[in-house]
């Protein structure tokens, strides 16, 4: 085996390997979620694949079976008690609505205002920018509590609005950054030439320049959906009556135990939507990802 040969084999095996870092508490994640709950709490040996398969914890959590006539008479108690205690059913669909809405709200507001960034140069224009990339600095917690109060008396607190007007300030600036820097990609001359042959700025915006980068846009929206997807402090906070999946997770875990199978089910699944999201803008986004990295 000459050198060449040996680095190409070390690079692919050392390749294999991270991957398997990362992606093995995932893979144990989803095992753990149809392991019956002798296998998850044996005190004896930790059970890799010396067990039945089951998909009562997906049938409680995602299905909104009762867990009484589902655990095929385990010996061990644990968690909240009700019919609808582990139903994250409610979950998925409120978390979906505020990953989605916000995803697009944010996406939308960034586009025209990085055009805006990136092609009406003015006054002070920098140190705009720099402030909005400040607001992504502040972590929620620092503002948690006078938020919680603004959104009391707008009305706003335990509606999903407001969840989704929150989640899409934080997603703006990390948003704007982004677009930003594919439209400056963009060589303005184009926007030029477009006008010259008639078209309104509007015009240019819409039907030149956005359609050049709508690799970025995927890998945005993208950002934006994990974020909202997986965000956890505000809608905590702002919410008592509305609880996504992070959220309603955290509930299976109680004073008197954690439901390890339950949180599983429920997290892996949660993991579907984002995975569904990402295949369907894949082409758009492999193409946003290395836009620019490149300069000729």
């Amino acid at each position: 085996m000459n050198a060449s040969a040996a680095k190409g084999f070390l690079r692919y095996t050392l390749s294999i390997l991270i991957v398997c870092i990362f992606v093995f508490p995932i893979a144990w994640f989803a095992l753990t979620s149809i392991k019956p709950v002798s296998a998850v709490f044996n005190k004896d040996k930790v059970v890799v694949f010396d067990f039945k398969p089951t998909f009562e914890n997906y049938q409680v959590t995602v299905l909104g079976g009762n867990k009484s006539e589902t655990e095929s008479g385990s010996s061990i108690g644990m968690g909240t008690s009700g019919s609808g205690a582990y139903d994250g059913r409610g979950a998925i669909v409120s978390s979906l609505i505020i990953a989605i809405a916000s995803t697009f709200l944010a996406t939308l507001i960034s586009l025209l205002a990085a055009y805006a960034l990136s092609r009406l140069k003015f006054r002070g224009s920098q140190g705009y920018m720099q402030w909005i990339l400040s607001q992504r600095f502040l972590p929620p917690i620092a503002v948690i509590i006078p938020l919680v109060f603004i959104f009391r008396d707008l009305g706003l607190r335990d509606t999903h609005f407001g969840i989704i007007i929150a989640h899409t300030l934080i997603n703006i600036p990390i948003a704007l950054l982004i677009l930003k820097s594919f439209f400056d990609d963009v060589p303005i001359e184009i926007d030029q030439a477009a006008m010259i042959d008639g078209a309104t700025r509007f015009q240019c915006f819409y039907l030149v320049v956005v359609p050049m980068i709508k690799g970025g846009i995927a890998a945005t929206a993208v950002l934006c959906f994990i974020f909202s997807w997986t965000e956890f402090l505000l809608s905590l906070f702002l919410t008592t009556s509305i609880r996504t999946i992070p959220v309603k997770i955290t509930t299976f875990v109680t004073s008197t135990g954690s439901e390890w199978g339950y949180i599983s089910a429920l997290g892996t699944a949660a993991i579907v939507p984002g995975f569904i999201f990402i295949l369907l803008v894949q082409n758009h986004l492999v193409r946003g990802l290395t836009m620019g990295a490149v300069k000729d």
